[in-house]
């Protein structure tokens, strides 16, 4: 008597889990959150979890009792992307073997799911302020790469070896030719010459994305400066100096400084001596008068134990654009895993299908959802795989854009 092989729901949805892990590359190295809250019956959560930022303080000198205030912040994670991929096979696909299935059928349409989740991850750049390089440049020196660790340094993110370099395969390619000879380990050098990848090197464990973004800068155009006075708290800089009447002078994600106007450790508050660098949260024109509203981050705050930067903007102090205008730049990121937040829940099975499953690892912050159904008529077995996700940048300081 011949034994079928029949594959289960059960089957596919682990095996389908395992696959996307490992075709994750950037999402493998962030801090991921999975919540099974969602899906339980009578705890619904909503679609947000509140990510909790750690408090600071200013401290005191002498024996006088200064007490301060404890300010707990949060920063909201929404889970709003639900993703998959719709399958249909036959009775006679589904006896493969699971090993059969999963290359034939699952590892490319996990793949797919896997590059959405990770492209839409490497879109975090645009909240990024810190950044390195010199966008339609790529990076040939590890200088450039020591740098963005020094932001991190400054800004006081934690030494660890959760400290990650994603960059594309171009970038890749010219780091490793320029400093394939120069390196003691006789490790890290195979490495390099056996797979084309850097490893661990300058404090990073590197890894190459072919879904890092790519950043175009904005038209620019005029001399801008700053147009009166700055309060401190604030998100938005009033200039004036642009080129008249102009659609989108900078657009999201640009980079700018402002002369006079230098970052601060986060804890010692002390100059580091680099002028603080703001990203562009919107796109902005300028009006008739060349005048325009720039919204930034981070926030201006000169005093207090949320300080940014050491003084506020002076009247008539001049904006600089990181990049020239309209420089195509594909970025790179070097960053603490705390910097990004992946969020994943549970979708709920639904009742009066063939089959529905899923597979959740809290320790991989993953889930994932298979649902087939049955058509008599054609003999089929239509089958579709969820994942529901949403992704955050929760500490910015803690990453630096690599500009290519």
């Amino acid at each position: 008597m011949t034994t079928n092989t029949l594959l289960t729901i059960s089957m596919i949805t682990r095996r389908a889990l395992m696959v996307l892990e490992n075709q994750l590359t950037f999402t493998k190295q962030v801090n991921r959150q999975y919540d099974d809250s969602y899906a339980q019956s009578g705890a619904k959560i909503g679609d947000t979890l509140n990510i909790r930022k750690p408090a600071r303080y200013i401290g005191r000198s002498g024996t006088t009792l200064t007490t301060e205030d404890y300010t707990e912040t949060s920063t909201p994670l929404v889970l709003d992307t639900q993703f998959g991929v719709d399958l249909e096979f036959t009775s006679k696909d589904m006896t493969l073997s699971i090993d059969d299935f999963s290359e034939r059928v699952l590892e490319p349409a996990i793949a797919t799911i896997a590059n959405k989740i990770d492209y839409d991850g490497m879109q975090l750049y645009k909240y990024i302020y810190n950044s390195v390089g010199s966008p339609g440049t790529i990076p040939t020196a590890l200088s450039t790469y020591l740098d963005a660790g020094a932001f991190l340094d400054e800004e006081a993110a934690p030494k660890s070896p959760t400290r990650n370099c994603i960059i594309n395969p171009r970038m890749q390619a010219s780091i490793v030719d320029n400093l394939k000879g120069l390196f003691q380990s006789s490790t890290e050098i195979a490495n390099q010459y056996e797979t084309g990848n850097m490893g661990m090197t300058a404090g990073f464990k590197w890894s190459m994305d072919q879904n890092t973004a790519t950043h175009t800068v904005g038209p620019l155009g005029g001399t801008p400066a700053m147009n009166g006075a700055t309060t401190t708290g604030a998100t938005t800089l009033v200039t004036d100096g642009w080129t008249a009447a102009a659609a989108a002078r900078l657009k999201t994600g640009d980079v700018i400084t402002i002369d006079g106007v230098y970052a601060v450790n986060p804890q010692s508050r002390v100059t580091t001596g680099q002028l603080r660098r703001f990203v562009v949260t919107a796109n902005v024109s300028s009006d008739g008068g060349g005048n325009a509203t720039i919204p930034v981050s981070p926030a201006i705050i000169s005093s207090g134990a949320f300080q940014t930067v050491n003084a506020l903007p002076a009247n008539n102090a001049l904006i600089n654009v990181v990049g020239a205008a309209n420089a195509v730049s594909p970025q790179g990121l070097a960053f603490h895993r705390d910097a990004f937040v992946l969020g994943c829940a549970d979708l709920v099975l639904p009742r009066g299908v063939h089959m529905a499953d899923r597979v959740s690892s809290k320790k991989l912050g993953l889930s994932m959802r298979a649902v087939q159904a049955y058509d008599i008529t054609e003999d089929r077995f239509p089958l579709r795989l969820d994942v529901l996700y949403g992704w955050k940048c929760v500490r910015p300081e803690l990453a630096c854009r690599i500009a290519s």
